[in-house]
């Protein structure tokens, strides 16, 4: 990936957002990716059970990448019951863990029940988007290691026209980090009781927004503006970082004011601040 690592996160994501083509193709034709890839296109139309797929290291490790969830390779058996699981029953495993990346990946790989039968792997289109899936999870995880500011607002972006509720921000760190730092609210916040949370995204955002791509620009400018000021990154000046600092400082006594309002009974705010 172009260097970005000393840039403001403005300008790294400019240049990022410039020569973001020729960094998706560089990957795709690296030694180790296009292997990677070839061998992915040629074997996973073979894969029909949810054994098989975790039986070939190469195809295994490559949908884990995909899904960002090479961190939890080493849990096979854990993996084999979520492909495997019935998501329309409430308690499967599936429907039982907060990070959204399993369901993405059980959603996309479209095992059948038990893990036994797949069509989608046959599907050229389907191959297609698995190897896009693969790149950009390249794209984006090098940017994370040079500017975790600048991969948050890659993945807001990637994102932002597919949220239907708050929820799906608040079970997405990166997405609750995004929203916290563009919104002006404390990052404590998040010791709240999960509604009280919804509540206050609520109040401070409408979700038919975020199929705007203007507006999406302009809090992804916002968000990498504010995160670089609180930092100290860049070229931003000490008095934007005190008038961020107390805007944030005056969001937390307000979530104080709202979370005693809506729970006056046995709930003290100081239990989280």
């Amino acid at each position: 990936m172009i260097p970005i690592s000393g840039l403001s996160s403005l300008v790294g994501l400019n240049l990022v957002d410039a020569t973001r083509d020729s960094q998706l193709e560089a990957i795709r034709s690296s030694a180790r990716d296009s292997r990677a890839i070839e061998y992915f296109k040629k074997n996973i139309k073979n894969v029909e059970t949810v054994d098989q797929l975790i039986d070939d290291p190469d195809l295994y490790g490559f949908v884990m990448r995909a899904f960002d969830l090479e961190d939890q390779m080493f849990g096979k058996a854990m993996i084999k019951k979520i492909l495997e699981s019935n998501i329309e029953e409430s308690d499967a495993l599936v429907n039982r863990l907060t990070d959204p990346r399993f369901r993405e990946m059980y959603n996309e790989l479209g095992f059948q029940a038990d893990g036994q039968g797949n069509i989608n792997t046959i599907l050229r289109s389907w191959q297609d988007r698995m190897v896009d899936r693969y790149v950009e999870r390249k794209f984006m995880n090098s940017a994370e290691e040079q500017n975790p500011t600048v991969a948050t607002a890659l993945e807001f972006r990637a994102k932002a026209a597919d949220i239907s509720n708050v929820y799906e921000i608040l079970s997405d760190s990166g997405l609750t980090q995004f929203f916290q730092t563009a919104l002006g609210l404390p990052s404590q916040m998040s010791g709240l009781d999960i509604d009280k949370q919804a509540a206050i995204l609520e109040s401070k955002m409408d979700l038919e927004d975020l199929k705007d791509p203007e507006y999406v620009e302009k809090m992804i400018r916002k968000y990498v503006a504010i995160s670089d000021a609180l930092s100290g990154t860049g070229t931003a000046n000490n008095g934007a970082l005190q008038m961020l600092t107390a805007n944030a400082n005056n969001a937390s006594q307000n979530i104080i004011s709202i979370t005693m309002n809506m729970d006056r009974v046995g709930y003290s705010a100081s239990r989280y601040f």
